[in-house]
């Protein structure tokens, strides 16, 4: 696991126990799950048992004993606790899928509780989680972005939405990457119309991600190679104006210099 997902792991848990506060005692119980996890128990036991694992890092057999504790007994008010223990346990152990659905099935019996932001969040957080390489598909990417921002909708002055926007900003970033290789094949291709497509994505969606500046200048180099040159220059003024300084305007000046002296924008 990298620092990071440690970091957000930290996070994860620190504020499950801030915002919810659970009465159960923490003793009591075997400390065999193979012997708890499908014997009738009291409720106050079973979910003891279960925070007892967690806390002793056994997370997946933790979840288990909690979805167990809704199991036995539906209808009480430990059930609702054990739901969320349960998608947070899921969490810890890195079994996102299981995460999200635990989460989702709290916030649809339960859309009004006041640990509703946290449930949101841990689907975040388990998209984020998923985010690979721009060289990859990146359906879990969007997914991530869609429940962070979905977060930030709902709770915008909560911690969780604080986190998550600074999770947008990374995803959108990553986003934007993706955009960006996907330009750059198309421009070693000589499929200028696609590339152009792609950076005016990053421009159009992505506009305060950090690849910006280099969309822009790929969009000199496009338009040049379309033969659009008034576009050249427009793109090239936006980069000058936003951007001086940068390698990327110094590039895109020359390319001006060289093809497209005298023109104005468009």
């Amino acid at each position: 696991m990298t620092t990071n997902s440690r970091n957000r792991r930290t996070l994860a848990v620190g504020t499950l126990l801030a915002a919810t506060v659970f009465t159960a005692a923490c003793g009591g119980g075997s400390n065999r799950p193979e012997d708890t996890a499908y014997v009738a128990r009291d409720v106050e036991s079973l979910y003891a048992e279960a925070r007892s694992l967690l806390d002793r890092g056994r997370p997946r057999i933790a979840a288990s004993l909690f979805d167990e504790v809704e199991r036995q007994h539906p209808y009480s008010p430990w059930a609702r606790r054990a739901q969320l223990m349960s998608a947070f346990s899921y969490y810890v152990a890195g079994d996102y899928n299981k995460t999200v659905a635990s989460a989702q099935r709290f916030l649809s019996i339960h859309p009004g509780n006041k640990d509703a932001p946290y449930a949101y969040y841990l689907i975040g957080l388990s998209y984020y989680e998923q985010i690979s390489d721009v060289q990859r598909d990146q359906k879990i990417t969007e997914q991530a972005l869609t429940a962070l921002r979905e977060v930030n909708r709902r709770f915008p002055s909560t911690q969780y939405a604080a986190d998550a926007r600074l999770k947008i900003d990374l995803v959108e970033d990553h986003l934007a990457g993706k955009e960006m290789e996907i330009g750059r094949y198309y421009q070693r291709s000589g499929k200028w119309i696609a590339a152009q497509i792609r950076f005016q994505n990053v421009l159009d969606d992505y506009q305060t991600t950090s690849h910006v500046p280099e969309a822009l200048y790929r969009l000199v180099e496009s338009s040049l190679a379309l033969g659009i040159k008034p576009e050249a220059v427009k793109y090239a003024a936006v980069l000058g104006a936003n951007y001086p300084g940068t390698e990327w305007y110094e590039k895109a000046f020359e390319l001006i210099e060289d093809h497209a002296e005298g023109v104005t924008a468009s």
